[in-house]
């Protein structure tokens, strides 16, 4: 299986050209169950990396544009009246898809950003007292601009920890970008694109993460980088027993990629900074956050 998810490494990294750490990255974000939030300028490949993805996997995808007057229900649904019935019933949103791309999530307005919150947490949705469960599996990958840019609300600290891993693709070298401006439109090759997974394939593949094991030696590593943010004079943000469980499950899907059964403390450092800098930096930005990530990083003892 893992074989499969090295040949979606390939593929993509086709498209999202000199961006491979990255794109494993996000793969081992949906291997592991979890939700992604990317934050970078505008035009660096975030749209095309998701989409790619979409293509890819198989999963059923939808995206959102947010803007600043898009209403909750605009997202999840809601209950409209039908008159040959003489009853509500309920017509559902994007939100209703294996693959949700919330792009630039940070320019909608608070209310409309927490409608996530539960879909996040929980894979279902409540409107107008009525709960309705989403499709399995569920994913969430959001784009948004840098916190300081106009026209943006900062995501609260409860709605950035729902999201398992962030990234920063950050511009092309000017190599990459000189073939960029050389090669066909990336739209038009997603389009042609066909997925590597037959249906259902993706989420059994996730199954297998389970199975992955984590000795003690490595768990309480995990916990000293927990402990080590709570310490007086870190200037991040302390981190809770669920950042904790997520660095876990993300470290046992890289490890999945290697073909391994078992994790090493070198797993857990390729995606420590990736699980940790968006909940660190809070309202002070992914950036800052994934600064304070490295020296948390480094100031861990490893175990050998």
């Amino acid at each position: 299986m893992s074989k499969r998810f090295h040949e979606l490494i390939a593929e993509a990294s086709k498209v999202v050209l000199d961006k491979d750490t990255e794109v494993r990255l996000a793969i081992t974000c949906l291997l592991a169950g979890g939700h992604l939030l990317i934050e970078d300028m505008p035009g660096v490949g975030k749209t095309t990396l998701v989409q790619t993805l979409g293509k890819l996997t198989g999963l059923k995808t939808q995206r959102i544009q947010f803007t600043i007057d898009l209403l909750p229900a605009d997202v999840l649904g809601s209950q409209i009246f039908n008159p040959q019935e003489h009853k509500f019933s309920f017509h559902s949103g994007p939100i209703f898809a294996q693959l949700v791309m919330a792009d630039e999530l940070n320019r909608a307005s608070p209310r409309t950003q927490s409608a996530l919150l539960q879909a996040m947490e929980e894979g279902e949705v409540s409107v107008d007292g009525m709960t309705w469960e989403l499709p399995r599996p569920f994913y969430v990958i959001a784009t948004q601009n840098p916190h300081q840019q106009t026209g943006t609300f900062p995501l609260p600290e409860s709605q950035l920890d729902r999201f398992l891993m962030s990234l920063e693709l950050n511009y092309a070298s000017k190599g990459t970008e000189v073939r960029i401006l050389q090669g066909e439109d990336p739209r038009a090759v997603v389009k042609r694109m066909s997925s590597l997974f037959a249906e259902g394939e993706f989420e059994a593949a996730v199954k297998n993460i389970e199975k992955v094991k984590l000795s003690e030696s490595v768990a309480t590593y995990i916990a000293n980088v927990l402990e080590g943010s709570r310490r007086e004079g870190f200037e991040g943000a302390p981190l809770s027993t669920r950042c904790g469980i997520s660095l876990a499950r993300a470290a046992k899907a890289w490890a999945f990629l290697d073909d391994r059964d078992y994790v090493r403390p070198e797993d857990v450092q390729h995606v420590l900074i990736p699980v940790l800098g968006h909940r660190l930096g809070g309202n002070h930005g992914i950036k800052r956050g994934r600064e304070w990530a490295a020296v948390l990083k480094k100031a861990t003892p490893v175990p050998v």
